[in-house]
């Protein structure tokens, strides 16, 4: 099994190919950030509507997720990757001719549809197509072009979106180019050899017996645990970064001069992810998250108390390093929780409950601004959120390095 997963498709093609794909979701999600910025200057709208379009946006990934995880173990880990992300790239080329908020919160919808099926569908293509003892480095590697994305998403909202010929508007379309890449993959991806082993019969499983099984007693107590991380970490994530820039510019910053310090703290990412991707095959999967997580934790109560320029870039840095190295692990660990049959379902199950925690963050600070709380407060309950996912997978979680999949 292994031999015949590397001979199949090499790992750095298999990294350029489900990469680039995750590049160009974090390079949406990078934007949408300064987007925000752009939109409460050009269109005038409040915290509380600015808010609404980070939350639409995980509405639509909490659908996505659930239901290209299911389509994903019923039809294919292939199809679902391309079909995801050329929904995300049509939608966020159209979303730059918007004229309205309403338009804009449907087109995002559409957009974070995609994204959020794409996801957890790509980590389960390559945790199935690579050996064991290399699996949570090269999903780990993978997650890495996320920080990628996001360092293009900095350098595009830094150089291009103040220019009055470019704008929000310009930058949405650069983010319609994946659908040229989409029809590129269908000709040079192969599917997963472990779906295409999978016994016919457990392919056939109806949609209600695949999420019944991630209650069952075998995968209840996994299923509990991934579904509070999932909660708590992209509850805390979206709430934090999406307002990054909206949080500099409230501290006094103009917004080019915000924009900056975003692009700087986003480099931190990068060692954030290859910090991981050593130690995740040394340490274990279980408590390399754990640690990140703790990390997370520290920085963003740090963030949310600091005042000067120095401070915030030093923690934001950190905070970019710590949460997104968690990320990081967090992609390699679920997969790796479930048999083949319903390993995407239980793995867009997951990333579904924790996109309604990316619906409730931004929805929440915009509230708590609107009515005037703390910026360290706000942080605060982020780090909360952070402490409640430590918790549950020192206590629920198994350590799964290494093991087959099967």
């Amino acid at each position: 099994m292994e031999n015949s997963k590397v001979s199949l498709l090499s790992i750095n093609k298999l990294l350029l190919v489900a990469g680039t794909g995750w590049l160009f979701d974090a390079m949406d999600v990078g934007l949408l950030s300064f987007i925000l910025a752009a939109l409460k200057q050009d269109w005038g709208l409040s915290p509380a509507q600015l808010g609404w379009i980070g939350s639409v946006n995980s509405i639509g990934m909490a659908v996505g997720a659930f239901v290209f995880g299911i389509y994903a173990d019923q039809k294919g880990r292939k199809s679902a990757f391309l079909f995801t992300l050329l929904m995300f790239s049509i939608a966020s080329g159209l979303s730059a001719f918007a004229w309205g908020l309403g338009s804009l919160l449907v087109l995002r919808f559409f957009i974070g549809m995609g994204l959020g099926g794409e996801l957890p569908v790509a980590s389960t293509l390559v945790s199935e197509s690579v050996a064991p003892e290399v699996r949570g480095r090269v999903v780990v590697l993978l997650e890495s072009f996320w920080a990628v994305g996001w360092v293009l998403a900095a350098l595009i909202a830094y150089f291009l979106i103040p220019l009055p010929a470019v704008g929000w508007r310009g930058a949405m379309i650069i983010c319609a180019a994946p659908a040229f890449y989409a029809l590129y993959l269908r000709f040079s991806l192969p599917d997963s050899p472990t779906y295409i082993q999978l016994n016919s019969d457990a392919k056939k499983d109806s949609i209600l017996n695949k999420v019944q099984s991630l209650l069952s007693t075998k995968f209840r107590r996994q299923t509990l645990m991934l579904w509070i991380v999932w909660f708590c970490v992209v509850f805390s994530y979206y709430g934090m970064f999406l307002w990054l820039p909206s949080v500099m510019m409230m501290k006094g910053f103009g917004m080019v001069k915000s924009f900056e310090y975003i692009l700087l703290m986003t480099l931190a990412q990068l060692p954030g992810y290859f910090t991981v991707a050593w130690l995740i095959e040394r340490v274990g999967r279980k408590w390399v998250l754990v640690t990140y997580l703790l990390g997370t934790l520290i920085s963003a109560y740090l963030f949310g108390v600091s005042d000067s320029a120095n401070q915030l870039l030093f923690f934001g840095a950190l905070l970019s390093f710590f949460n997104l190295g968690a990320w990081g692990a967090m992609y390699a660990y679920t997969p790796e929780q479930y048999t083949t049959n319903i390993r995407a379902t239980g793995s867009g199950m997951a990333a579904s409950i924790g996109r309604i925690g990316g619906i409730l963050g931004p929805l929440m600070v915009g509230l708590l601004m609107a009515n005037n709380v703390s910026i360290s407060t706000i942080f605060g309950l982020f780090s909360l959120s952070i402490l409640v996912a430590i918790i549950s997978i020192v206590f629920l979680g198994y350590e799964t390095k290494q093991t087959e999949l099967k």
